[in-house]
């Protein structure tokens, strides 16, 4: 259904929160602790300044100002490490991927606990930041939210549950509250980084397939509301970590992808790589 992708950057610690815009692909390079963009040529440029509290999850205000999430210390930046909103009241543990509505509403998740250190896994909620950056948890309590997406339509934010193999939806208030949680699909992996096409697919980025007991090799998936599985790329030894449409039409289809998760056991440049294809169906929704 795709076209066998190409690597559009291959020299990267580890590429998380894609975002198309205008020209190029903005990304975190986490663990360099950098933002960069690249454009559709493979020229790479960098878009912040260092930050030290490690570069996650990415959006956009109404009037175009990028937002970044800083992980470790729990906050959102700009570019150059000006502060947003402080959320370490509001976050247990590392903050991570993000969402912003067409409003300036801005959903971003967390760890909960420390993936690293041994800690047990524990469940965390999500955290609203108004345009004024007024902070507060919101939703009921999830397991490593992920990825998030909201719908066309505005009214349903889809989030990914990494441990839990299934997307989680909840109705989105008016108030920027959410709903009662349901299950949009059960996933054939860990789910990371997601992404909703103009047809009402989620393509879905596994590390890992299976289960932690049961682990399988990377892979993006193409996935209906309900869990069929229409299309499936694999990361060739690599874990899958995100995905995003882009391009002048909205259809180019950007993976991201690392050999290692682990800071520890990271080793630097060439740990993760940025692979390119054309999708069935354009860019639909938040981000």
């Amino acid at each position: 259904m795709c076209p066998q992708p190409r690597i559009l950057l291959d020299d990267l610690v580890f590429p998380e929160g894609p975002r198309w815009w205008t020209d190029r692909l903005l990304f975190s390079d986490m663990h360099a602790g950098r933002v960069r963009s690249v454009d559709l040529d493979g020229k790479m440029a960098d878009v912040s300044d260092e930050i030290s509290g490690h570069p996650s999850g990415l959006g956009f205000l109404p009037d175009g100002t990028l937002v970044i999430v800083s992980m470790q210390d729990r906050q959102l930046v700009t570019p150059a490490g000006t502060t947003l909103a402080d959320l370490s009241e509001v976050c247990p543990a590392a903050a991570n991927d993000m969402v912003i509505d067409r409003h300036g509403r801005m959903y971003v998740g967390n760890f909960g606990f420390d993936p690293f250190s041994g800690e047990p896994w524990c469940t965390t909620r999500l955290v609203c930041v108004e345009p004024d950056g007024r902070a507060r948890r919101v939703g009921t309590e999830l397991m490593f939210p992920n990825g998030m997406v909201i719908t066309p339509d505005e009214r349903t934010l889809l989030v990914a549950e990494t441990p839990a193999c299934k997307i989680t939806a909840f109705d989105i208030h008016d108030d920027g509250d959410l709903g009662s949680p349901r299950t949009w699909a059960d996933v054939p992996g860990l789910p990371d980084g997601i992404c909703l096409d103009a047809d009402g697919m989620l393509w879905v980025s596994c590390p890992m397939t299976g289960t932690f007991e049961s682990p399988g090799p990377g892979a993006h998936f193409r996935i209906e509301q309900g869990g069929t599985v229409t299309a499936r790329i694999d990361a060739e030894g690599f874990g899958a970590t995100a995905v995003m449409l882009g391009g002048p039409d909205g259809d180019h289809l950007f993976l991201l992808e690392a050999k290692e998760a682990d800071p520890s056991k990271i080793a630097g440049p060439g740990n993760g790589r940025i692979r390119v294809s054309k999708a069935p169906a354009a860019h639909a929704g938040w981000p």
